[in-house]
């Protein structure tokens, strides 16, 4: 594929001088990347067989960088040692965007027992794609990923608190050709470079924001997928810092504006055939009990996996009655009011999860839905009965979660999630986000001195 490298590749490029850099990098609990730089000859010589080390803090931390009390796996007490980042050369790829640069993606492994350390979100994901082998399936996944782009770069948007920036568009541009062609300079680098880093592109189009657009990349086994994730969301932030502009994968923006979604796209595949391909009549999809008992699975566990999929503060913000976004627990074909939607037919047949946000981060949400649907399959769990309609207008169907702090409570007391994740790896998870949830409940926000600064 274009833009992968092998090793001796990546040794012909840094011999001819098209390669100075390469980039060591995993993602932390929020989905950044963290890593070094290495001189391209030192990486080809040592680093790429032998990997490296960074401070097992960085599975600790928050948004700030500053070490969180109250973890197992790394504290004070311990001493903040190490972890080994082992490059998965499988990613090797050329950084397209960036000057003679190189990516790897790694796995983060315990300096100790040189076992994957189940915290880290690559290895999460790992597990359940195990999982899915164990019983046959290979899984098959895509994410439908949204951003705002701004015409005020990162730093002027910093010094301006992040308030009255100008979006790169002044109308509602959902499938707009002409609007769109305005932030082509922006767009069409991202297509050219995603392509030439290994991440193939579908499409791009306006979407119902202002200054809002989503970019489509092919999909891929979810492994794959998810790394194809990560380097877009890098790809497309570095870009609009050297065009002097800004995007944000917040889930929701500002309260006017449409929110920023992350579909999820599943299909389990068996002997190279679709395994969700069937006769059997659900509503009107044909499928089979494949089919049928990973979509059961799969809204079941929402609300025992719900910060996997929304997991910020402001994640669930995004989830409003006629927003595009769901708000309900319900399955339909072809109907963007629904949790889950359903599209495709035969062979292209799977389910789409609208729930998480663009804010989520990929190895984990894949995980939980993947782990979900395993779940429907082992108990044969019934879906519910297709809606067709309005789901918005459904007000007796199951609600998503209201807030981080609901979703948490339920993530951490969830059997079904103990025994999936493990024990260490859903405390771990519920610390992180349970501090996540209790800084903003510490914070002043705009919103309260408009209220209450004279008024009160």
């Amino acid at each position: 594929m274009k833009g992968l490298l092998t090793l001796q590749k990546l040794q012909d490029k840094i011999a001819s001088d098209a390669i100075e850099t390469v980039i060591v990098a995993f993602t932390d609990h929020y989905g950044r990347l963290m890593g070094k730089r290495f001189d391209a000859e030192f990486f080809a010589e040592l680093a790429a067989t032998s990997g490296t080390h960074g401070c097992d803090y960085l599975l600790t931390t928050d948004m700030e960088m500053d070490p969180v009390p109250g973890y197992r796996f790394a504290n004070w007490e311990l001493g903040y040692g190490d972890f080994h980042l082992v490059p998965d050369l499988a990613t090797l790829r050329e950084a397209a965007w960036l000057d003679k640069t190189a990516l790897v993606l790694c796995d983060v492994v315990s300096d100790k027992t040189h076992a994957l350390i189940p915290e880290a979100p690559r290895s999460v994901l790992r597990t359940q794609i195990e999982a899915a082998q164990m019983t046959g399936f290979q899984c098959f996944a895509a994410s439908e990923l949204e951003y705002y782009v701004f015409e005020n770069t990162y730093r002027q948007a910093f010094e301006h608190h992040y308030q009255d920036l100008t979006p790169a568009g002044w109308y509602l541009e959902d499938y707009h050709i002409l609007q769109g062609a305005r932030t082509e300079p922006f767009t069409a680098a991202a297509r050219r470079h995603l392509k030439n880093s290994g991440v193939p592109v579908e499409n791009s189009k306006g979407e119902w924001g202002l200054g809002q657009h989503e970019l489509n990349v092919r999909y891929a086994e979810a492994l794959d997928m998810a790394d194809r994730h990560v380097v877009y969301k890098q790809c497309l932030k570095e870009l609009a810092d050297t065009m002097g502009l800004s995007v944000t994968f917040m889930a929701k923006f500002a309260a006017d504006r449409a929110g920023s979604s992350c579909h999820i796209h599943i299909s389990l595949w068996q002997n190279g055939q679709n395994a969700f391909a069937g006769n059997q009549k659900f509503g009107p999809v044909a499928g089979s009990d494949i089919f049928r008992w990973f979509l059961g699975g799969w809204i079941a566990r929402v609300p025992d996996v719900m910060p996997f999929y929304a997991p910020t503060v402001n994640s669930y913000k995004r989830f409003a009655d006629a927003s595009w976004a769901p708000t309900r627990l319900a399955w339909s074909y072809d109907n963007r009011t629904a949790g889950f939607r359903v599209v495709g037919h035969g062979p292209n047949l799977r389910i789409e999860c609208r729930i998480p946000g663009a804010d989520c981060n990929p190895y984990l949400a894949f995980a939980a839905s993947l782990a979900s649907g395993l779940d429907g399959l082992k108990n044969k769990t019934e879906p519910p009965e297709c809606f067709t309609g309005d789901i918005y207008a459904a007000k007796h169907l199951p609600r998503v979660p209201y807030t981080l702090g609901e979703a948490v409570a339920t993530f951490k007391n969830s059997d079904f999630v103990k025994k999936t994740f493990g024990e260490n790896v859903v405390e771990h998870y519920a610390h992180f986000y349970q501090k996540e949830y209790e800084a903003f409940n510490q914070a002043v926000t705009d919103w309260e001195r408009r209220r209450y600064f004279e008024r009160i």
